[in-house]
Order: C-alpha cells, then structure tokens, then sequence
C-alpha cells in the first residue's frame, strides 16, 4: 500500500471543503487530521479515510 499523503501536508477535505494536516496514519487508510477553527480559535482533529481528501492547491 503506497501512502499519498506525507506526515505535515496540508491536504483538502472532500467532505466539508476544509484545508486540513495530516498528523499521521492510523491503519490502512485511515489518516489522523487536524484544522484550526477560526470562530473557536482552536485545533480540532479527527480521522478521515484517505480517499476522502485531496492535495490542496
């Protein structure tokens, strides 16, 4: 299984359309994100599949 995405890029969510870093990979392809919300001001993560985002122009 080759990896698309490298520890730290910054990666599009297809889901919601966020810019999103990747943290690391949890299983097969399931990768572990993180984004900053501007209305909170704070860090949120979550675990997204990897087919599910895209490199971010």
């Amino acid at each position: 299984m080759s990896r698309l995405f490298k520890k730290g890029e910054r990666v599009r969510s297809k889901i919601d359309g966020k810019v999103v870093e990747v943290l690391k990979y949890i299983k097969n392809n399931f990768v572990e994100v993180k984004w900053f919300d501007l209305e909170t001001k704070e860090i949120h993560t979550n675990t997204i599949k990897e087919d599910k985002l895209s490199k971010a122009a």
